[in-house]
């Protein structure tokens, strides 16, 4: 049985398709965009530039965790894309696969700017950015987690998680 579940997370523009996508790839994984899960109300609400709340969020990571929890009880691996800003998110997804570990691509105002704006055909607006990284609670050391730079390429944080994920024993 796999026991590989993966969720990128950090704010928008941070890269977390494109690395989930790629690990999940080396990994022989699926990758699921958690984006592509949010119900319309949702996806309306950010590209009018409103912020979720955290009851928006609820029915939404229920769902991803649900997807989590399939995932684990199969014994297949899953690489996720989600946000998971806040402690209490991950909380969530953790109830689905408790062993999770949690990828936090990080990086600064400028570099995520840069990005959001220049991708096109997402809906979220870069108005919503400053929103994200104050609501961001960086995960702790206790959550299975690892941090990496988003200036770095890819290939390189895919590199990385590999490198972690042999370390840990899996």
């Amino acid at each position: 049985m796999c026991s590989d579940i993966f969720v990128v997370m950090g704010v928008s523009g941070c890269g977390k398709s494109t690395v989930g996508a790629q690990l999940a790839a080396a990994l022989g994984l699926e990758f699921l965009e958690g984006d592509s899960l949010h119900p319309a109300s949702n996806v309306a609400r950010m590209a009018a530039g409103v912020a979720l709340s955290d009851e928006d969020r609820e029915g939404w990571l229920q769902t991803l965790a649900g997807r989590l929890q399939q995932a684990q009880a199969a014994g297949r691996g899953l690489v996720l894309s989600c946000s998971a800003l806040k402690r209490s998110y991950r909380d969530i997804l953790r109830r689905g696969a408790p062993d999770a570990r949690f990828l936090h691509l990080q990086g600064d105002y400028p570099l995520l700017a840069a990005r959001m704006a220049a991708r096109t055909g997402h809906y979220m607006p870069l108005s919503l950015l400053a929103s994200q990284l104050s609501t961001l609670e960086a995960p702790g050391p206790e959550e299975n987690a690892q941090s990496f730079d988003l200036a770095s390429r890819p290939e390189d944080i895919v590199a990385a998680v590999l490198a972690w994920r042999r370390a840990t024993g899996a």
